[in-house]
């Protein structure tokens, strides 16, 4: 014991401090995502697709470890290059990477400065086969297309970053589809601040949609969206490409006017009765002037409980075999979108977009995505039961951030972790969850 730097507490002098407790770390819960990135063949899939367009011909830190690093303090909460400076020496994470130390901030920074468009073709080429991998583990039924933007702050003058009247707010516009049923984040597309929503919507789902049919033939294709992507380029690609959508659309005097009907049917419901909540649904043929031929539009008209005035809801769909109301629950379901972009800024911190060019800003942004999909999958295929409904700050408390100590011998390194840890339970199962995986690999 280091006994002249060891410090009593004026309050209970039998309370002593010192720093000789050697090699200690709080992450020790990082291992549970070594191990499924590990099983998934995520690192070897990094390996042998990630390569920057690196003049160098040695470099201590390889490509696609520092890639592997970026990810692992991403689910840690190390957002920042600067904490690769202050995580050196620490003794999970370099575990993690079978290093004695890791890649520092100025490794981090110039590593992301030689990312390019390349880069991006192989990031998503890595998810989409990562995305093969889980799926065949568990192959979904169908698959719901949840599209929408969000606003990535920025500050500085940053290549492409803009106003955007909709957010009152400056930086950039991005392009999210998320699986509406797991959460996955499928694509996502950086955009410059001033990009409205429907802005090039029929492209960035055009390929995704063909990727589907591809790798996956027999799996149902749907789609939701809200009226900022109520274009017709879209609905052109999606009836083309056969996937089901259900779009709402600006409210406007023709369409009101096609559901009058309806609506003095409900005026004539709520005659005696102005308190209580009232609806009526209905459908119609509609075509605006610049769709090429008309489409189903379903709406829906609620009296608000307590008020006397009447809302009205339009969407336009092909699912053809659903009633109104179910084509209107249907598309309401896709609020738990608006969770899954707030995971993803606050949980992931998507809106680490700091460099002056947008394209290693591009960059930046599909790391921290797979960075999400990885953790994603780890929640749903190999998380203790009782926790996968948690959202990653509660899991990154109660399972990644776990004490341990490092005790060395000639062959092996103990992870000692902390005996009164109260979920040890969920620690175990999730390593046997990881281990019982059966991933068809390349």
């Amino acid at each position: 014991m280091d006994i002249l730097n060891t410090i009593s507490l004026e309050s209970n002098s039998q309370i002593k401090i010192n720093f000789d407790g050697g090699d200690l770390s709080s992450d020790a819960g990082l291992l549970l995502l070594k191990e499924f990135c590990y099983k998934i063949g995520a690192v070897k899939l990094i390996k042998r697709l990630f390569k920057t367009n690196d003049p160098a011909w040695l470099r201590i830190h390889k490509d696609d470890e520092n890639m592997m690093q970026v990810i692992y303090q991403i689910f840690a909460a190390y957002f920042e290059d600067d904490c690769a400076d202050e995580l050196t020496n620490e003794p999970v994470m370099s575990a993690i990477m079978e290093k004695d130390a890791l890649a520092s901030q100025p490794t981090l920074s110039r590593f992301f400065n030689r990312m390019d468009e390349t880069t991006l073709e192989q990031m998503g080429q890595i998810l989409r086969q990562l995305r093969k991998v889980v799926y065949s583990i568990k192959m979904p039924e169908y698959m719901l297309f949840d599209i929408d933007t969000t606003l990535l702050d920025a500050y500085g003058r940053q290549e492409g970053a803009a106003f955007n009247y909709h957010y009152q707010g400056n930086g950039y516009h991005p392009l999210f589809v998320y699986d509406g049923l797991t959460g996955d984040l499928i694509k996502a597309q950086l955009r410059d601040g001033t990009k409205y929503c429907s802005k090039d919507a029929d492209v960035f789902m055009k390929s995704l949609l063909e990727e589907f049919i591809e790798d996956f033939p027999d799996i149902p294709l749907y789609l939701r969206g809200d009226s900022g992507f109520a274009s017709p380029d879209l609905y052109e690609v999606l009836e083309e490409k056969g996937c089901k959508y259900a779009i709402r659309l600006k409210e406007n005097s023709t369409l009101i006017k096609l559901a009058e009907e309806r609506n003095q049917a409900l005026y004539r419901a709520t005659k005696h009765n102005q308190v209580d909540y009232a609806v009526e649904y209905g459908e119609f043929l509609y075509q605006a002037g610049t769709w090429s031929h008309p489409r189903r539009v379903v709406f829906k008209i609620e009296k608000p409980y307590g008020q006397m005035i009447h809302m009205h809801t339009f969407i336009v769909t092909t699912m053809e075999d659903l009633a109104p109301y179910q084509v209107i629950q249907f598309y309401c379901g896709r609020g738990k979108m608006e969770n899954f972009i707030k995971e993803g800024k606050s949980g992931f911190d998507f809106s680490s977009v700091s460099s002056s060019s947008m394209t290693v800003n591009a960059n930046r942004l599909q790391v921290h995505v797979l960075a999400y999909n990885l953790f994603n999958w780890f929640r749903r295929l190999a998380l203790a039961a009782n926790m996968r409904k948690l959202r990653i700050d509660t899991i990154r408390l109660k399972l990644l951030k776990v004490a341990a100590r490092v005790v060395r011998s000639a062959r092996y390194k103990y992870f000692k972790l902390c005996s009164s840890c109260p979920y040890k339970k969920e620690f175990y199962e999730t390593l046997a969850n990881i281990r019982n995986l059966v991933p068809q690999l390349e």
